[in-house]
């Protein structure tokens, strides 16, 4: 990272950015080319060993060009991602000092279809619990069916703040 001075380690607040991000933009290539698509998340966060893991939590349609992707590349795709929370421009005295405040993770990961009913119950109850704050939703079979659950393991992620600077007060 560039610049170390906005790097984010602390679990605690890059659990904060993950509960504030609602959208993750998953980047990958496929046969037609480069693609990147919003999508929502759930997530689990490990940073209780030496190296923290992060594996994100999403679904899609049974069939589209993703999922496709996925299955093209043996159910192993490399893909990068991104998120940003608290968005907010920082105006400048002159164009060149313009800014913008914001909290992001960016990663690189593998994304792989969940085969299995127990893992993909899991994912979907994540997702829904982040997404429509609706913890410990079971999913049936037949539920399951309808849609695809995938998941980006991380294979590396950082995460970032550049915090809107605060006003500085004139004392009279």
């Amino acid at each position: 990272m560039r610049r170390a001075d906005r790097e984010v380690t602390d679990p605690n607040d890059i659990r904060a950015i993950l509960d504030g991000c609602d959208i993750v933009r998953i980047a990958y290539q496929d046969e037609e080319g480069l693609s990147i698509v919003p999508v929502n998340f759930g997530y689990r966060y490990d940073a209780d060993s030496d190296s923290p893991s992060l594996t994100l939590f999403l679904h899609s349609a049974l069939h589209g060009r993703k999922i496709d992707a996925i299955r093209a590349a043996h159910n192993a795709m490399d893909v990068a991602f991104e998120m940003e929370c608290d968005c907010e421009v920082i105006e400048g005295r002159t164009a060149c000092n313009w800014s913008e405040s914001f909290t992001s993770i960016i990663g690189t990961g593998t994304a792989s279809i969940i085969e299995d009913f127990a893992e993909a119950n899991t994912a979907l109850s994540l997702l829904m619990a982040k997404q429509a704050h609706m913890p410990n939703i079971q999913f049936t079979e037949r539920q399951l069916a309808t849609v695809t659950a995938w998941k980006v393991t991380t294979t590396h992620f950082t995460a970032k703040n550049h915090p809107k600077p605060t006003p500085h007060r004139h004392s009279a």
